[in-house]
C-alpha cells in the first residue's frame, strides 16, 4: 500500500478518480492529505465528504513559508507520493527535496511537447491544433524544480483528427488520464510491495 497525498488548485479531477479507485480496491494505496492553495477549491470539499483531511496552504505571499509548512503537513500525514491534479504552482525546493522522486503530475499531452510554465488546460490542446500534431496524449511524469521538464514515467496517446476542435482534443485526453495516473500508481504500488 502507498500513502498519497494530493494537490489540487481547482477541482482535483484526478484525485477524484484516484480515490474512487482506491474505494473500489482498484488501487492499493490510502489518500492521507488533500491540500490546495485556493481556500475555496472544490477538490477540499470533496476531500472532506472522502473522510481525507483537507488544508489550504496558499502560496502567497510567502512562497518560503508555504514550502515548509507543505513539506511538514505532507510529512505529518504519512504521505509517500505526491500527486500533483491541477496544481497550479511551482513547488519549493523544500518539497522538492522531501519527497524527490515522489511527486507526480499527469499532463495533457506528450511531454516534452506543449509543456511549459502557462501550458495547462485547454492552452494545451489548442497548441496541437496549432502545431498540427496528429497524435496527442497524457504524460505523466516525475516533478523537478521546473513546469513540466521531470522525467516521463508513463503516457497514453490519443489521435488529433483533421477537423478536430481543442475541445475535441480536450475530451479524449480528459477521457484518458485517470486510467493513466491509477495504472502508474498500481505500478508503483505493486513495486514497493516486492
Amino acid at each position: 500500500m502507498i500513502n498519497l497525498g494530493f494537490l489540487a488548485s481547482n477541482n482535483g479531477s484526478s484525485a477524484r478518480a484516484i480515490v474512487a479507485a482506491i474505494t473500489a480496491g482498484v488501487l492499493d494505496a490510502e489518500a492521507r492529505l488533500m491540500v490546495s492553495n485556493r481556500p475555496s477549491a472544490p477538490a477540499l470539499d470533496f476531500a472532506r465528504a472522502q473522510g481525507v483531511p483537507g488544508l489550504c496552504i496558499p502560496t502567497l505571499p510567502d512562497p518560503a513559508a508555504a514550502d515548509a509548512r507543505l513539506a511538514h503537513a505532507m510529512r505529518t500525514a504519512g504521505v509517500e507520493w505526491i500527486i500533483l491534479c491541477g496544481y497550479l504552482r511551482k513547488l519549493g525546493p523544500l518539497t522538492l527535496r522531501a519527497f524527490e522522486g515522489r511527486i507526480l503530475n499527469i499532463h495533457p499531452s506528450l511531454l516534452p511537447r506543449h509543456g511549459g510554465e502557462g501550458m495547462y488546460g485547454r492552452r494545451v490542446h489548442a497548441e496541437v491544433i496549432a502545431a498540427g500534431d496528429t497524435i496527442s496524449g497524457a504524460s505523466v511524469h516525475l516533478v523537478d524544480g521546473d513546469y513540466d521538464h521531470g522525467k516521463v514515467i508513463a503516457y497514453v496517446e490519443v489521435p488529433v483528427l483533421r477537423t478536430d476542435t481543442a475541445e475535441d482534443v480536450e475530451r479524449r485526453v480528459t477521457r484518458a488520464e485517470p486510467g493513466l495516473y491509477i495504472d502508474t500508481l498500481r505500478k508503483i504500488s505493486a513495486a514497493q510491495a516486492v
